[in-house]
């Protein structure tokens, strides 16, 4: 065998040696990334999006420095937690558009949003993240902005809806039962309904709407104290921020 077809068998072997640790350190990132996300996953609908980031790491059986290397920012991290959230929602507001009338398809949107808030800490900050307009805009937000906004209009035209109601109240909307959930979670879990039905019929054309439909049953005194008392003791136990310099 002649030096040059050596040398071409050693490079070749040598390729095949370095790419199957390759092969193994790609596969090895993808599991600390699933595993990153289950955890975070996990924590944010626990105890929110605010959550140190060691918990995350430390449930998912990884250094801090593995987090980073995958997720540079806190951003990043609960955009990948909740792609398929985000997705699910986005569908939802698809198949609203095709609602008997836009007023019951934007009505069952935001009603869904705040449902999911209820059921995940976490969600609705990644909404709220997700509605106005960042930098780069990943196309599943671009597609949720465009099936709201379409409502909205629609709903507008059809003299359903308030003509001064804008995209940007639905954020505001879940920003208030965010604040609300925070407060009763436990002690009144659905009180955010009510405050929910009080502000969708605020946001209808007056007079375009038959007889109101019920309330939601308002929460009782002693859960709305429990409530008081369990905040009142979660601000105890936070710590206090830090004065200002100088």
């Amino acid at each position: 065998m002649s030096s040059q077809h050596q040398e071409s068998g050693a490079e070749s072997a040598g390729a095949a040696a370095g790419a199957a640790p390759s092969r193994a350190l790609r596969a090895d990132a993808e599991r600390n990334r699933a595993r990153l996300v289950e955890a975070a996953r996990s924590v944010f609908a626990e105890t929110g999006v605010d959550s140190p980031l060691e918990n995350i790491a430390e449930r998912a059986g990884v250094g801090i420095a593995t987090l980073y290397r995958r997720f540079p920012t806190r951003e990043e991290l609960i955009a990948a937690t909740y792609e398929a959230k985000m997705a699910e929602i986005t569908d939802f507001t698809e198949e609203a558009l095709h609602a008997p009338d836009a007023w019951t398809g934007l009505r069952d949107c935001i009603e869904r949003f705040c449902a999911m808030q209820s059921e995940n800490r976490g969600f609705s900050s990644a909404v709220i993240m997700a509605l106005p307009v960042p930098a780069v805009v990943p196309p599943h937000r671009e597609r949720l902005r465009t099936n709201l906004a379409a409502l909205i209009e629609r709903a507008q035209e059809e003299g359903s809806l308030r003509d001064d109601f804008v995209l940007e109240d639905i954020t505001l909307l879940m920003m208030a039962t965010g604040g609300i959930l925070r407060v009763t979670r436990e002690a009144a879990p659905h009180a955010w309904r009510r405050l929910l039905a009080y502000q969708l019929e605020a946001f209808r054309t007056p007079g375009s709407a038959g007889p109101a439909d019920p309330l939601p049953t308002a929460p009782t005194a002693m859960q709305l104290r429990r409530a008081a008392e369990a905040h009142r003791a979660r601000l105890r136990q936070s710590p206090p921020a830090s004065s200002p310099v100088g």
